[in-house]
């Protein structure tokens, strides 16, 4: 009940704050804040980062509180999710550019690559049968995608088919794919 009753009270605050209500907001931070910046230091992992965090996130609450809707979420999570979805988008911000990704795609791997291991076994044998089974460039499809890691995005550019057309592909030839596995 006493879950209930802070739950009550902190969607109150909320509500007030959509009235743009100082006094409800300054509420709202002191009983809040500790937790919401838990949850941004967890997934930034740097405390400067989260403090300035932590100060944009109650800038977003303080402009979309008339958003809330008491009832259809808890008032906690939907707090949390405000300041889950700000670090996360922060921890996409800071991602270096593809650029450099594309550079250590040149660094050679000593281990066998995956399609190898699996050609090595008994099941891929089994899985080069059945592949074998399907048209070549659905195959081939497959195997980008699921041995080699091209997205879809690429595996339809390099196909020349629209984006869809390459995830029914996908999705069908997986579908044929364990069928021939479960025969």
């Amino acid at each position: 009940m006493a879950v209930q009753a802070a739950s009550a009270d902190i969607a109150d605050l909320i509500a007030r704050c959509s009235l743009h209500d100082r006094t409800a907001f300054r509420t709202l931070y002191q009983r809040t804040s500790a937790k919401l910046f838990g949850v941004v230091l967890r997934i930034l992992k740097n405390r400067a980062e989260a403090e300035e965090a932590i100060q944009e996130v109650y800038i977003k609450i303080w402009q979309r509180a008339d958003r809330f809707v008491a009832g259809q979420y808890s008032p906690i999570s939907w707090l949390v999710a405000i300041a889950r979805n700000h670090a996360l988008d922060m921890l996409r911000a800071r991602r270096p550019a593809g650029e450099d990704i594309d550079a250590a795609l040149d660094i050679a791997d000593a281990a066998p690559n995956p399609e190898r291991l699996a050609a090595a076994s008994e099941d891929g044998a089994r899985i080069e049968a059945c592949l074998a089974q399907l048209d070549a460039e659905k195959a081939d499809a497959v195997r980008g995608a699921y041995l080699d890691g091209y997205s879809y995005e690429e595996l339809a550019q390099r196909f020349a088919v629209p984006l869809n057309t390459m995830r029914t592909w996908l999705r069908r030839s997986l579908i044929r794919l364990r069928e021939c596995l479960t025969a």
